[in-house]
């Protein structure tokens, strides 16, 4: 094996019969050079913390896929099709988002700074989010009872609060031994018990919270695996074959089981329908996550950059689907529903969020999705 040289061992002293022979009388020697003066180099830059491309790669084609299933709500109705693509669009783009949150949070430990970031980082977007949706649908809906309430999110904030409860608990699923089956267990009790209510919306927290203990438990080298070529090859027919069944599925199955916002009972299933649709679910959602994951460029490309400022693109798409909704665009356009509206309406909603996850986007938000406030932390926790 190949050694580096030590730079602690002393370079080799110099033959000693040379250094102690008379030197002769009449010889010249020659006079040694002065030392040169040693000169002080700056210090060193420290290293800056390298994005790696793939994931923010994967972290933008995910807004991406988020956006334009939202998009497909209002005009998918009617359209067998249109409602099988939004199924298997579901059925993977939050659990993908979920499990690269959960494997960015791994170093989550409730020390002062840590906890300072999820403040700024969560806490505060969603107070001032969920704050301007309920008054956007307020008045741009016409709606005046509509209610400002921190406990109840209401459409897409809901994802803020789960990952704020999810980063609290990262120590304790760290510690277990086994805390998948723990998490899935968690989530299979949360199916079947109508009575935990809408607070905090609960029952989505508890139901995806698998996919984020699974995030904490991956390593580097399962990414790698996952970008293997056969992965990639195996994925093509992976997604014809849940294209085709959810084709099969549409107008048969209910689309609670994908928003996991509800209890078996409440979809009017029996109890034990939703410990089975659970386990089913995660297994379709972390194949199809594999499948995604598999396909996602490894290198730089053009929308790399994107991917630093998805949680913009993720909080502001909903005012722009929203908003057309309360202006009756879809129901003036009726042919928005058809193959080419259905095409156009997706094209605008990536465009659109590609646009939100710009840098100057990221820029003139930064007050509200990255806030300094150290003017409320103690100097420890202030610290980087």
């Amino acid at each position: 094996m190949f050694h580096a040289p030590n730079v602690f061992q002393r370079a080799p002293l110099p033959s000693a019969t040379r250094e102690s022979e008379p030197r002769r009388q009449g010889t010249k020697t020659a006079t040694p050079a002065p030392p040169e003066p040693v000169r002080n180099k700056p210090p060193a830059a420290a290293p800056t913390k390298k994005r790696d491309a793939y994931f923010d790669n994967v972290k933008y084609l995910a807004i991406v896929l988020v956006a334009v299933a939202h998009s497909w709500e209002p005009v998918m109705d009617g359209s067998r099709t249109a409602r099988a693509l939004y199924m298997v669009a579901y059925t993977f783009h939050m659990p993908a988002f979920i499990i690269v949150s959960g494997y960015f949070s791994r170093s989550f430990d409730m020390s002062a700074a840590k906890v300072k970031r999820l403040v700024t980082g969560v806490a505060v977007p969603y107070v001032v989010f969920e704050t301007a949706y309920s008054l956007f649908k307020r008045y741009a809906d016409d709606s005046p009872d509509q209610p400002i309430s921190l406990i109840d999110p209401w459409y897409l904030t809901w994802f803020l609060v789960a990952l704020f409860i999810w980063r609290l608990t990262t120590p304790l699923w760290q510690a277990l031994r086994h805390p998948l089956p723990v998490a899935l267990a968690i989530a299979m009790l949360a199916s079947f018990s109508p009575t935990i209510g809408d607070d905090l919306d609960l029952q989505r927290v508890l139901q995806f919270l698998p996919f984020f203990v699974l995030g904490l438990r991956l390593k580097p080298e399962h990414f790698q695996l996952v970008r293997r070529r056969e992965v990639r090859m195996l994925a093509l027919p992976l997604f014809a074959g849940a294209l085709a069944f959810a084709y099969w599925a549409a107008p048969r199955m209910q689309l609670g089981w994908f928003y996991r916002s509800n209890s078996a009972q409440e979809m009017g299933a029996p109890w034990w329908s939703g410990a089975v649709m659970t386990l089913a679910m995660f297994g379709c959602a972390l194949l199809l996550t594999i499948g995604f994951l598999s396909w996602v460029p490894r290198r730089h490309m053009w929308f790399t950059a994107l991917g630093a400022g998805t949680i913009c693109g993720y909080l502001l798409h909903g005012f722009l689907v929203k908003g057309a909704g309360y202006a009756g665009v879809f129901d003036t356009y009726a042919w928005l529903s058809a193959p080419g509206g259905l095409v156009l309406v997706s094209l605008v909603a990536a465009g659109a969020v590609t646009l939100m996850c710009t840098p100057p986007v990221r820029r003139v938000l930064r007050p509200v999705t990255e806030p300094d406030m150290n003017w409320a932390f103690r100097r420890a926790a202030s610290r980087r």
